[in-house]
């Protein structure tokens, strides 16, 4: 055994203790307010259940608040300057004038005709089958809500680790964020006294194990020295992560298909004033309980501010002081009246209360922007693939060094 392995057990275990049982960041960083500009455009097909659309036309706009300096006037050459005859003065005598001709360039495009660098786009008509109430979405999307629960693999006084996530795949695959998934990817470490389950039900019992299919490396890389802090903060900003069901707890065969939640990553799905339904497990006031007694909770609530991290795009949500505004609901689903997976919760102002909070969920079309740049597919090419050597990949290649990150920080 190594000689390390006893501090950094002991480090895991404080780790736990810090973290109290949940998991929700704090954001510590304003992103920018999107403020919208409605207008009227053509409406679009409804997109395939569980892909991500592209493409369509869009029709709605949102300020985010940044000018775009208007095009220069195109070039000219010399003026001509040419006199006619304007007519007679009052003695008779002709008067002339002088003109300017200009000869201009070849007509270029107009640069203040194109999408401006602050402004979004909205959908009008997002789907071609209409909305339906809130207690059947509520239905639909109980099923594919799980909850994240880690715990020490030994027994001892340690308080659990408990987040939220939804499947989106009918192979098991479960969108989180990435605060929460770090423990998974501690868990795949035999150095840390840490397993990792999920549960699902009301109340929740275990049902499977899962594995890393993919975490963004620049968010470990930015947030593992947060691994023993009291009150990790963060914006959202690449905070989500992928997992994987490989096997069920009790032994059993696994569903196939796995209920899952189709989502749509087009650009500003979601506006303001929308009506959503934000689903999660929350955990944070339940203390110790959660562990053996946790119940999903759902509300319906408006979509408030419009948020962006750095572009025109509409990247975080705010949903108000609502019962999921508390730790445990980070990864957590928030769904449209369509049905369909829109954002995902993964922070929350500070407050005494829910009441006095305010949760934020970054969208998919975020999370789908962003993983196409991080790997360079988006998430529907990641799940078309195989994704059991997918997950092999980057736990052979990649995991490690993020997993010696981590190692490094408790060992401090």
């Amino acid at each position: 055994m190594s000689p390390r392995l006893p501090s950094l057990t002991f480090s895991i275990a404080a780790l736990v203790l810090i973290a109290s049982g949940f998991t929700l960041l704090v954001y510590n960083r304003p992103p920018t307010v999107v403020t919208l500009q409605k207008v009227e455009a053509p409406s679009t097909s409804t997109p395939a259940l569980g892909r991500s659309p592209t493409g369509e036309a869009q029709a709605a706009a949102a300020n985010t608040g940044f000018e775009v300096p208007p095009p220069p006037p195109p070039a000219t050459s010399t003026p001509k300057r040419t006199p006619v005859t304007l007519g007679r003065s009052p003695t008779g005598e002709a008067t002339t004038a002088t003109t300017v001709i200009k000869k201009t360039a070849a007509k270029q495009p107009v640069v203040a005709q194109r999408q401006p660098d602050n402004q979004v786009l909205r959908i009008k008509n997002p789907y071609s089958y209409a909305p339906v109430p809130f207690e059947s979405i509520n239905a639909i999307t109980r099923p594919a809500l799980v909850n994240i629960l880690c715990t020490p693999r030994n027994s001892g006084s340690l308080s659990p680790i408990s987040g939220s996530g939804v499947i989106i795949d009918q192979r098991g695959v479960i969108l989180t964020n990435a605060h929460v998934a770090q423990y998974v990817l501690l868990a795949q470490s035999a150095h840390i006294d840490l397993s990792c389950i999920i549960r699902t039900g009301a109340p929740a019992i275990a049902r499977w194990r899962v594995e890393i299919l993919y975490i963004p490396p620049v968010w470990v890389e930015a947030h593992a020295h947060e691994v023993t802090s009291e009150r990790p903060t963060g914006t959202g900003e690449h905070d989500y992560a992928l997992l994987r069901i490989t096997s069920s707890v009790d032994g059993t065969p696994l569903p196939t298909p796995f209920s899952y939640l189709p989502f749509d990553t087009r650009e500003a799905i979601g506006f303001k004033d929308d009506s959503v339904l934000a689903v999660s497990y929350p955990a944070e006031f339940l203390a110790s309980a959660a562990q053996f007694n946790l119940y999903p909770a759902a509300s319906v609530t408006t979509i408030g501010q419009l948020m962006t991290f750095a572009t025109k795009t509409v990247d975080l949500i705010s949903l108000g002081g609502i019962i999921e505004a508390q730790g445990g609901s980070s990864g957590g689903a928030v769904v449209n009246a369509w049905g369909m997976l829109i954002a995902l919760i993964s922070t929350t102002s500070e407050g005494d209360t829910t009441a006095t909070r305010d949760l934020r969920a970054i969208t998919m079309s975020y999370i789908d922007r962003d993983l196409a740049a991080q790997t360079r597919f988006d998430l529907a090419t990641t799940l078309g693939g195989d994704i059991a050597l997918e997950a092999l990949d980057f736990n052979t290649h990649i995991a490690p060094r993020l997993i010696d990150l981590y190692l490094a920080q408790l060992a401090k």
